[in-house]
């Protein structure tokens, strides 16, 4: 990307940063329980740091320069529709989207109106319902239907607010799974595998603030993914 192009961006310089690890998707159980929902391989976290403070009414501006930079567009996977492999980026992206995902959530309470509205029983089983269909996914339990199906009844128990945290997201994407999903009988192994995925991706503001006091000598802020976030991440959909 030229130099004077960069400027137009915001002048954001990124950088990959291979040796950062996410444990919540190397572990042994979190490994077998992805393998069981046919999700194992179909996730992928990676970090990138930036040389500047994020601000947020410029997010465009950010994310463009992301997707536009030299260490990214080599470093950056995507998983291909056609083959389902892991790919490159390997070009520049000519239009995006950025959309704020809220990650204001911090406890794991929020899923307690599971037990409340009696989509899960108290010792953890979930609800069974007759079989139906909402293309593609079978729903055989109460838990699918609150997740997917908008006229039922119970499908207000977590409104639009709340179906556009990022927990919520995360909760219902381990949920439903890939298409040979074994699913489970009790909700454990989702509110666990969920909450141990989310404190790996999402800093609270605190703990941000301190890693900028920390290093603002270098004046050099690393964040996880795109931005893993202070109180919000990016749905992003791009155009290459």
């Amino acid at each position: 990307m030229a130099a004077g192009e960069l400027r137009d961006l915001g002048g954001y310089y990124f950088r990959f940063l291979p040796q950062k690890t996410f444990q919540s998707l190397s572990s042994q159980e979190i490994t077998s329980r992805l393998r069981q929902w046919s999700m194992l391989g179909r996730i992928k976290a990676q970090a990138f740091g930036f040389d500047q403070t994020f601000q947020a009414y410029r997010k465009d501006d950010f994310v463009m320069a992301f997707f536009k930079d030299p260490n990214v567009i080599p470093n950056l996977k995507l998983l291909s529709d056609s083959s389902g492999q892991w790919i490159t980026l390997g070009t520049e992206v000519k239009k995006i989207e950025a959309i704020n995902v809220p990650c204001t959530q911090l406890s794991m309470s929020f899923f307690h109106r599971l037990y409340d509205e009696d989509i899960v029983r108290d010792n953890g089983h979930i609800v069974k319902c007759l079989d139906s269909f909402c293309d593609p996914f079978l729903i055989s339990d109460e838990l699918r239907r609150v997740l997917l199906v908008e006229d039922s009844e119970k499908y207000e128990v977590f409104g639009q607010p709340d179906r556009e945290e990022f927990l919520f997201c995360l909760f219902k994407h381990l949920c439903l799974g890939g298409a040979l999903c074994q699913y489970e009988d009790v909700i454990n192994p989702y509110l666990e595998t969920t909450k141990l995925i989310y404190k790996d991706l999402v800093r609270i503001l605190l703990v941000c603030a301190i890693l900028q006091q920390r290093i603002m000598n270098r004046h050099f802020l690393t964040l996880l993914w795109i931005l893993s976030s202070v109180t919000c991440m990016f749905y992003i959909t791009v155009m290459v």
